[in-house]
């Protein structure tokens, strides 16, 4: 297993879980092709995230120094820099290079969320109200793709995930809602592309949500992934974070 791991964001503990290990910039889209070719790669897994909110820093061309593919996929290939446009070019030039992009479920379809309760505690009739009514919203932000979720309390929208990633967004939420008890509502985009930017959760993300006071994670059954996924349930029945999967065909209208 060869891995190529984004500097600046990806952890150095995967080395010792990988036979062929390489650093590399989040630009540098020549130097990981010639890497996954040369050992011989056909199929390429993206897991992880890339904290897009980098990309605005100052000094950011020295940072993120590109390759001349890089170079040519960021500034020359992209009619904008929405999430979807980016990894889907990025996906098609591998593909051109002969690395096929496929879904982390491929590999590992236990890390999707199910239907139903994940964690113990029932869902009241109002709670199940925030959930249709935040589900509907994030629907149209990943429609729009601004972001998968939206934090709600009783029918009202506290924050929308946009570039900031849903970590900062939850304790947003939190810090308009101190009295807390509010919903997260994260959902995959229509039309989701498996093969990349999956809604996901982990431990983190319950941690974060009992930190800001809310109660309740809803996901898209069958098309979020749960990293983690016994730590991640032990940590939100520890905090009293109820997670719940709702399947696309049972929501209300």
């Amino acid at each position: 297993m060869v891995c190529v791991a984004i500097r600046g964001e990806a952890s150095a503990g995967l080395r010792s879980e990988v036979e062929s290990f390489h650093w590399c910039g989040v630009a540098k889209l020549g130097r990981m092709i010639r890497i996954l070719r040369q050992a011989g790669v056909e199929k390429v897994v993206w897991a992880g995230k890339i904290h897009k909110v980098a990309m605005y820093a100052p000094w950011r061309l020295l940072r993120y120094i590109p390759d001349l593919l890089g170079y040519r996929l960021f500034y020359g290939m992209l009619k904008d820099k929405k999430d979807d446009t980016i990894l889907g070019a990025v996906a098609r030039v591998f593909g051109e290079h002969g690395l096929e992009v496929v879904s982390q479920v491929e590999y590992c379809p236990r890390i999707l969320a199910r239907e139903g309760p994940m964690t113990a505690g029932a869902i009241s009739e109002a709670e199940r109200k925030d959930i249709t009514f935040g589900w509907h919203l994030a629907k149209e932000m990943g429609r729009l793709d601004v972001g998968q979720s939206v934090l709600v309390k009783e029918q009202s929208v506290l924050a929308v995930e946009a570039v900031e990633g849903t970590d900062a967004c939850i304790l947003r939420a939190g810090e308009l809602c101190p009295q807390g008890g509010f919903t997260l509502v994260k959902v995959a985009k229509p039309k989701q592309d498996l093969r990349f930017d999956m809604p996901a959760i982990g431990p983190t993300t319950v941690r974060n949500l009992a930190l800001a006071g809310g109660s309740i994670l809803a996901v898209e059954a069958g098309h979020t992934l749960v990293i983690e996924v016994e730590r991640t349930i032990e940590t939100a029945e520890r905090l009293g974070v109820r997670i719940f999967g709702v399947h696309p065909d049972r929501i209300e209208a």
